[in-house]
């Protein structure tokens, strides 16, 4: 007599179901995964207010025929391109400031290089998060953009490199908050500080005016003293002629 084995059947089903299951979250993982972004920004401290932080950017290489030759960075508001200082370059790369970020530019890169920098700021803003838009151009004129931002909650198609910051340390200001010298001596404060108070205006007035009373007492003084000079000359030079006058009638 013969012995069926269901188990066998059972088993072939579930490996089926597992293999459709594999593919299907494969597919699922593949269509809810977001765009890669082509040009990456890190920090050594990505914290809002840091000072002196190192920034390093990556730029995917994506031309099967040409490398890279220049990258050109927009900053963000609150970081000014005299703040950014260069750290590590491709060879032969400079680095030139602009009105609104940055290029670094030099000899063209292997096909299929990326375009690998960093660069160290000053003080980062005070940001939730930070974009920097960035051109790429390939030594044969094609030209990358990474320049757009999210909205509403949609991911952008050439997302621009976003640094996400922590909040500032306790006690964190801005660098250049506090004023120098010479700045406090020329600024609005300052001429307003010097500028006297009304107590003491009313009190440098009173002051004047004492010194003006006492100066027309003075005056006043002086100058009835030189008329009674004068009265008692004038009598004594009188008294002499009269007596002059009558000695000589006497003679």
């Amino acid at each position: 007599m013969s012995v069926s084995h269901p188990v066998r059947p059972l088993a072939r089903v579930g490996r089926r179901l597992g293999l459709a299951g594999a593919v299907a979250l494969t597919a699922t993982l593949a269509l809810a995964a977001p765009a890669a972004a082509h040009a990456e920004v890190e920090a050594d401290r990505p914290q809002a207010l840091a000072e002196n932080v190192t920034l390093t950017f990556v730029s995917e290489a994506e031309s099967a025929s040409a490398g890279f030759r220049e990258v050109r960075v927009v900053l963000p508001e609150g970081i000014a391109p005299t703040a950014v200082t260069l750290g590590k370059a491709p060879k032969g790369w400079k680095f030139t400031a602009t009105e609104d970020g940055y290029t670094l530019a030099g000899p063209a890169l292997g096909t299929g290089v990326d375009a690998e920098y960093s660069v160290k700021v000053r003080q980062l803003p005070d940001a939730e998060e930070l974009a920097f838009k960035t051109v790429e151009t390939y030594d044969d004129g094609e030209i990358s953009r990474w320049i757009e931002l999210p909205a509403d909650g949609k991911e952008a198609e050439q997302p621009a490199p976003l640094l996400k910051l922590k909040a500032a340390a306790p006690g964190a200001t801005p660098v250049g908050a506090s004023p120098t010298p010479s700045e406090t001596a020329g600024s609005p404060s300052a001429a307003a500080s010097s500028t006297p108070s009304p107590k003491s205006s009313s009190k440098s007035a009173s002051e004047s005016a004492s010194a003006d009373e006492d100066s027309g007492t003075s005056t006043g003084l002086l100058a009835g003293g030189a008329a009674a000079t004068l009265l008692v000359l004038g009598g004594g030079a009188w008294w002499f002629l009269r007596r002059r006058a009558a000695g000589t009638s006497e003679d």
